[in-house]
């Protein structure tokens, strides 16, 4: 009890996303100024107002179980009889495999329809700007589970710790139409708007590709990378009701999955249901449309930035 104890409050010593939150508002407002100068469709007030309120409920929840999250994570921390040095190597070979299991993880949330009802909230913008990266879903706390074998291997809580929330850090600059492409190098092993947006993106080619989180090798190597060729439609393939209300956008595919469970008649329709594709048989959604024209003209509007060729 003492060494969880002591372990929970050094990890406030380590909590570093509170300090980047200034800087994420700062750079909202100035990508906000400057693709509204250059007359880019990147924003929507009431579309960013939805995102900011999914991220702050998200905020919430993570403090009331914070200690529960803990709790679970050390309990798995104190089966392994071996640990792994606290030392500058330990924190590099975390991160890869955080990083790794967060690819999987991300691709599994697009794979099955359980998943992926923790994770649709950040996908239902038909917008790209840094305010998406707010747009977490709230059961995506489930999601922990994914990250139980990196404990089990006898990495630190605290070198985890920072491994994760940096990781998570990451994610907030890919979210931008305004970056082109980055140099050669960086597009080859790093994870960079450009293959983020095809990632967020509903044509056809772009559906289920570029899952990495910081490393786009993982993409390369498991045959789901895609490159930025057309302009990107943003969205979900499903229409939303309602887009401005951030409980909706939380809850309506696990609403929608009650439905359709109703429907079924067996325990493998049901386990299908859940853990088979999205846009499945089983599904109430049905088949995911492809993007329409009007909709891949407003992405040319909206990626004006973004799809010029690189200087």
């Amino acid at each position: 009890m003492d060494e969880f104890v002591w372990y929970l409050k050094e990890s406030d010593g380590y909590n570093i996303i509170p300090y980047a939150a200034p800087f994420f508002f700062i750079l909202v407002g100035l990508e906000w100024y400057v693709t509204t100068r250059k007359k880019i469709k990147a924003y929507d007030i009431k579309d960013s107002m939805a995102a900011a309120a999914v991220g702050l409920g998200n905020v919430g929840l993570g403090l009331v179980l914070k200690v529960a999250n803990f709790a679970l994570m050390f309990y798995f921390f104190t089966l392994v009889p071996w640990r792994i040095p606290v030392a500058w190597w330990s924190f590099i070979l975390c991160f890869i495999c955080v990083d790794f299991v967060r690819y999987w993880a991300h691709r599994i949330a697009h794979e099955q329809r359980f998943w992926w009802a923790t994770h649709v909230t950040h996908h239902s913008s038909k917008y790209y700007n840094f305010t998406v990266g707010f747009r977490l879903g709230w059961t995506q706390i489930l999601k922990i589970f994914f990250f139980i074998p990196i404990i089990l291997m006898g990495f630190d809580l605290i070198v985890f710790f920072i491994c994760h929330q940096l990781a998570v850090l990451y994610q907030f600059w890919i979210h931008t139409p305004l970056i082109n492409k980055c140099p050669r190098p960086i597009e080859y092993f790093f994870v960079t708007p450009s293959h983020h947006r095809v990632h967020h993106g509903t044509n056809a080619q772009y559906i289920d590709k570029n899952y990495g989180s910081t490393f786009i090798i993982w993409d390369r190597m498991f045959g789901t990378f895609e490159p930025e060729g057309e302009a990107v439609v943003y969205g979900i393939t499903k229409p939303i009701k309602h887009p401005y209300n951030p409980v909706y956008l939380v809850f309506h595919e696990w609403v929608d999955i009650w439905h359709d469970l109703k429907k079924c008649g067996s325990f493998k329709e049901r386990w299908d249901l859940l853990f088979g594709p999205p846009g499945g048989p089983l599904a109430g959604n049905g088949q995911q449309p492809e993007a329409t024209a009007e909709q891949e003209a407003d992405a040319a509007t909206s990626s004006t930035v973004a799809t010029k060729p690189a200087a």
